[in-house]
């Protein structure tokens, strides 16, 4: 009988390397998914710049990543890098002053194996779970043996089988009713910029390393796109699991009282379904006019609203922020009824009080995935990369939410009036009630999927058993 040596015994079965791309929209999922793998009793490792790892730390809401000791943060050095101001009057919305960053990453290579080469000798599986952006920074990982990756897509299924397909083709009409949708929906035009898709390509190459695929979504949601993209990663003999929603569903409220949470304090006085909430995410710029418009169409909605005012994030997560200005007098006149928060919002937190009737979003996949799950519904104002796909499947094919601006208008303004009709129509219209209907229905089958034996608990489980195999 042979005898396992006490460093055998002492090892984990598996330890998991997460490596996402240094953006907020990205940190905060692959953290949240951190907090699911660690919660069965495996190891996980958090990579990240040292200023990303303490973003991702303050930011993320419904637990605590400093309470859970089996999450591992290694702050990596990058080479300095340019940190442009976010330009609102750019001629594209894609924020590339971010762009310097992302090429910086690149750099986190050696670190980052010389990380694996470390870890690999304590565990019988290495599993890395990296960012489809970071696909250059774990290539090393084929030469250790116990080691393996898996790609994790930021966007929504929709998006990814969209850009595999290009074009709308028989596979499609059995997703939707064809009518619903069109190839002038499905536009990738300025999306992103020339850099950036270079950027995407040569990372996505890495991808054929792997041996498969996650998604934070849930079969609820987009069953028949995770099954289609199922069967191309099963013809390639590679697997997908769709683990979503990463954040957490059952939210209690934080007891932090700061200035970031009187909104939370704010919204405790008003009845439900009442008030709006409009944020446009971290990596979006508007211009002094947008923002005027936007606050006219606030006011005359005549509906409660909180306001998350900010600028873009900067590349370096340095908090020198300008204060936007709003009209002369505009806040003292509207108090009472509109709040405007230019610091830190707790979006998870505003989205599961029950006071939050809608939520106008840039429709980044992860404000997607957190209104759904809370189940508001979304006035969708997409500005660039996957948003305009995200928009057309929250209106179009789950019908709950409506749009502010076609994609087909980017280029002009959005004055009042349509900001105005738009949050009438989900806050007051009868349509409008129906697609929060809608949207509460599918948030509870979304909530119901993460508790045992539901869908999104058996892909983890199945997950989990792949893993520690």
């Amino acid at each position: 009988m042979a005898h396992s040596t006490n460093n055998e015994l002492s090892m984990s079965p598996a330890a998991v390397v997460m490596v996402p791309l240094p953006l907020q929209g990205h940190l905060n999922q692959l953290l949240h998914l951190s907090r699911l793998i660690s919660d069965r009793n495996i190891p996980v490792h958090f990579v990240s710049t040292t200023t990303h790892c303490r973003q991702a730390k303050l930011r993320v809401q419904g637990w605590n990543p400093l309470a859970v000791a089996t999450i591992h943060f290694h702050e990596l050095h990058t080479p300095n890098y340019v940190s442009p101001t976010p330009n609102p009057n750019s001629k594209t919305r894609f924020p590339s002053h971010l762009q310097p960053l992302c090429e910086a990453t690149t750099q986190l290579r050696h670190p980052v194996a010389s990380l694996l080469r470390k870890l690999s000798t304590t565990t019988h599986r290495l599993v890395i779970i990296h960012d489809s952006l970071m696909g250059s920074v774990i290539q090393d990982f084929v030469s250790l043996p116990n080691a393996e990756s898996y790609t994790f897509h930021s966007v929504s299924a929709f998006t990814i089988f969209l850009y595999t397909l290009r074009t709308i083709s028989k596979e499609f009409q059995n997703i939707t009713d064809p009518e619903v949708l069109t190839n002038d929906h499905l536009s990738f035009e300025d999306c992103f910029t020339a850099e950036f898709k270079k950027f995407t390509s040569m990372q996505h190459d890495f991808a054929k390393l792997n041996s498969g695929r996650i998604y934070n979504s849930c079969r609820i949601i987009e069953k028949p796109m995770l099954d289609l993209l199922e069967n191309e990663e099963r013809n390639r003999n590679k697997k997908l699991w769709a683990l979503g929603p990463f954040n957490p569903i059952d939210i209690k409220r934080t007891t932090k009282r700061e200035k970031g949470y009187r909104c939370l304090q704010w919204l405790d006085k008003q009845e439900p379904n009442t008030v709006i909430f409009v944020s446009f995410g971290t990596t979006t710029s508007l211009t002094k006019e947008q923002i005027i418009e936007i606050a006219i169409g606030l006011e005359k909605s005549e509906q409660k609203f909180i306001w998350v005012l900010r600028e873009a994030d900067k590349g370096d997560a340095s908090n020198d922020y300008v204060t936007l200005e709003l009209p002369k007098g505009y806040e003292d006149r509207l108090k009472g009824r509109g709040l405007v928060v230019r610091e830190w919002a707790p979006q998870l937190e505003i989205l599961a009080h029950q006071a939050t009737g809608g939520f106008m979003s840039h429709c980044g996949w992860n404000s997607c995935m957190e209104s759904i799950s809370m189940g508001v519904p979304i006035v969708a104002w997409p500005m660039h990369s996957d948003q305009p796909t995200n928009s057309v499947l929250i209106t179009n094919i789950l019908k709950v939410g409506v749009t502010v601006k076609d994609w087909k208008w980017r280029d002009q303004i959005v004055v009042a009036e349509d900001v105005e009709n738009a949050v009438r129509a989900v806050m007051t219209t009868k349509e409008g009630a129906e697609m929060r209907m809608r949207a509460v229905e599918m948030g509870g089958g979304v909530r119901e999927s993460v508790k045992e034996d539901g869908v999104s608990w058996l892909q983890l489980q199945s997950f989990i058993a792949h893993i520690t195999r």
